[in-house]
């Protein structure tokens, strides 16, 4: 099983967690909402969990374009 955090608007691969047991309160993923979870959470067929972030190339343009937070993708 491998957790893969890929950036939500240039699908960069962050980074990735190979472990059979991980908790997922180290995470952080237990202050998640439902709603968040849902959303930014994905178990793959595989065992495999993906979960959605924000690269540093990502941030960063979205701090000097805050507009840019308005859109689901602003990357084209």
């Amino acid at each position: 099983m491998s957790i893969v955090y890929k950036c939500k608007h240039c699908s960069h691969v962050i980074g990735e967690i190979e472990q059979q047991i991980v908790s997922t309160s180290m995470l952080g993923w237990d202050k998640l909402s439902i709603k968040d979870k849902e959303k930014m959470i994905q178990y793959k067929e595989n065992g495999d969990v993906h979960v959605q972030s924000i690269c540093e190339n990502c941030e960063d343009s979205l701090g000097h374009h805050p507009t840019y937070y308005e859109l689901e993708f602003f990357l084209q």
